[in-house]
């Protein structure tokens, strides 16, 4: 367990958002990388179409879609590829 204050960190968070909106301070922003092609992470994981797929949560023929070229993954799914191909340990521990 972490000992992170998480109350603590939303009300700094809050009182950052006040003071961007004065004016005081700016904001940092992170760049969100593009996650490798959806075959590439799937291939690291060494998982099937349809095991990948089960984890993440579309049909077998989404994956096949995707790695077709003919669909893009796009918002949360989008995200769980960023984190299977920077976590891989996260989908190991699921299977």
């Amino acid at each position: 367990m972490s000992d992170r204050d998480i109350g603590q960190e939303i009300f700094e968070g809050i009182k950052e958002i006040k003071n961007h909106k004065r004016g005081k301070i700016k904001l940092k922003t992170h760049a969100l990388t593009e996650p490798s092609p959806p075959r590439k992470i799937r291939q690291k994981l060494k998982l099937s179409q349809s095991a990948f797929a089960s984890l993440m949560g579309v049909s077998p023929r989404t994956i096949q879609d995707w790695e077709q070229g003919r669909r893009k993954p796009q918002g949360p799914a989008k995200s769980l590829l960023r984190i299977a191909e920077q976590h891989p340990e996260v989908f190991t521990e699921i299977r």
